[in-house]
């Protein structure tokens, strides 16, 4: 009997956060309310996340506020966005730096594999590293698996890759 198997992943696509970031970083230089403060948006080391500048935390926020519209306008999840760092405030200036969640870690995969079993009786989920990979003999069953996963909520995004 033939079997059929999916991943889980939560992977940030490299090209849509540099188009992202960029349209960001376009409209923050045209915003009237921008205008002469130090409300900026950069990269972090190699790509990794984001680093926000402002005047005050309403300046950040704000500048959060525009890279979440714009990844929801590219199509990508703000889940991606690990929020949980302190903004740093230092010579009248607050920082915030966001890095990106990439790969599932190990309380997430073991939530995801948990519903599996209690929810999928027939899909044998395994967790591999910073994936989750699913295997059953019918593939309404992963069906079943992948529309029950869109359903839930956790707080990474998750894609389905290499299904055979």
């Amino acid at each position: 009997m033939a079997s059929f198997s999916f991943d889980i992943v939560s992977e940030i696509d490299k090209a849509e956060m540099n188009n992202v970031f960029m349209q960001s970083e376009k409209e923050i230089q045209g915003r009237y309310d921008f205008k002469g403060t130090s409300a900026a948006i950069d990269w972090l080391d190699d790509k990794k996340g984001l680093k926000i500048t402002g005047d005050n935390d309403w300046q950040v926020d704000a500048v959060l506020d525009i890279v979440r519209k714009k990844l929801v306008g590219r199509g990508q999840s703000s889940k991606v966005l690990d929020l949980s760092k302190e903004k740093v405030v230092s010579n009248l200036k607050t920082t915030w730096e966001i890095p990106f969640k990439q790969g599932l870690d190990q309380p997430t995969a073991k939530q995801i594999t948990a519903n599996i079993r209690a929810n999928a009786p027939k899909a044998k989920p395994q967790i591999q590293g910073d994936l989750v990979r699913v295997t059953s003999a019918s593939k309404d069953e992963l069906q079943k698996v992948i529309s029950l996963l869109r359903e839930s909520d956790y707080d990474t995004p998750l894609q389905f890759v290499n299904y055979r």
